[in-house]
């Protein structure tokens, strides 16, 4: 099996990212999925969606877990049954699962792609980065924007939460792998410890929330 790479944040908190290299039938053959997971596998369309998707299951099974673990709220979030804190995230082949013994958490990967530019108005304001000159940097940096926003998001879980409108991710150097987020929603403010890294053309970043 295709894990890829384990990050121990800290003691309490742990990354695992799943290179998808397996057919669908090889990562469907060993995984038992709640009747609710098994009809969001059904009506998935796309096999690297589905492959995404029981790839998963394989990282839930590398930290002592099954899908019976694992139960999503009303908003779609993800919460394992024994209290602990987990994000989840897939993209193309690639997939990723932050857990925290403590804090709240939140994962997001992202490929690298000239298309992040084309939406970036909608999450960044681009004129931020007319310092930067060369294209690749460019995306690599908008990405990296991009994938903190998404990961907070999926902390924060609220409805109306905007992108561009309520979460700030501070400037950051690219050697740094590290930067700050902060949600401004209503009257309340809420901050954030991301870290970031890059492999095969791919971005990911993972939040912890600080304070709330």
């Amino acid at each position: 099996m295709a894990l890829y790479k384990t990050i121990t944040v800290n003691k309490h908190t742990k990354v695992l990212i799943w290179k998808i290299e397996e057919s669908f039938e090889e990562l469907n053959r060993e995984i038992k999925l709640t009747n609710h997971c098994q009809q969001r596998l059904d009506g998935m369309r796309s096999e690297i969606h589905q492959r995404g998707f029981l790839s998963v299951r394989h990282l839930l099974a590398v930290c002592g877990y099954t899908d019976f673990d694992l139960y999503y709220d009303e908003k779609g979030k993800p919460h394992l049954k024994d209290g602990k804190y987990i994000s989840i995230t897939h993209s193309f082949n690639f997939s990723g699962i932050i857990i925290s013994d403590t804090i709240p958490v939140g994962i997001d990967i992202e490929k690298q792609r000239d298309k992040i530019l084309r939406i970036a108005h909608k999450f960044t304001p681009l004129e931020e980065y007319n310092t930067i000159a060369n294209h690749e940097a460019l995306v690599r940096k908008v990405t990296i924007v991009w994938g903190g926003k998404e990961s907070i998001y999926k902390v924060y879980a609220e409805k109306g939460l905007s992108f561009i409108k309520h979460i700030d991710i501070d400037d950051f150097s690219m050697d740094a792998s590290k930067t700050k987020g902060t949600v401004y929603y209503g009257n309340n403010t809420a901050t954030y410890s991301l870290d970031f890294l890059e492999f095969e053309g791919f971005t990911c970043v993972y939040a912890l929330e600080e304070n709330r």
